[in-house]
């Protein structure tokens, strides 16, 4: 009798709230959406220079948007799901 309590008892409880992980696949998207962006720009011959490399895209745009994908994932990770608004 007290086993078949105990385990009616222990429900399996995700440690996060259905906000936490929608806000935790925004992130996510964001953090590949940078990474996508900053790929490519290269050669295919070494010996030949390729100034894409360098554009506005790769260097400001995608890593600006790789980091506000990890701040998003840090706000999802301390958000409170439990608080009433």
């Amino acid at each position: 009798m007290g086993e078949q309590k105990r385990k009616e008892s222990a429900k399996p409880a995700f440690v996060f709230g259905k906000k936490n992980y929608k806000f935790m696949f925004i992130g996510l998207a964001i953090i590949a959406l940078g990474f996508i962006l900053m790929s490519g720009g290269g050669s295919d011959d070494p010996s030949v220079f390729n100034p894409n490399i360098f554009s506005w895209r790769r260097i400001r745009l995608a890593p600006m948007l790789v980091l506000l994908g990890f701040g998003i994932e840090v706000y999802a990770i301390l958000l409170n799901p439990e608080k009433n608004s």
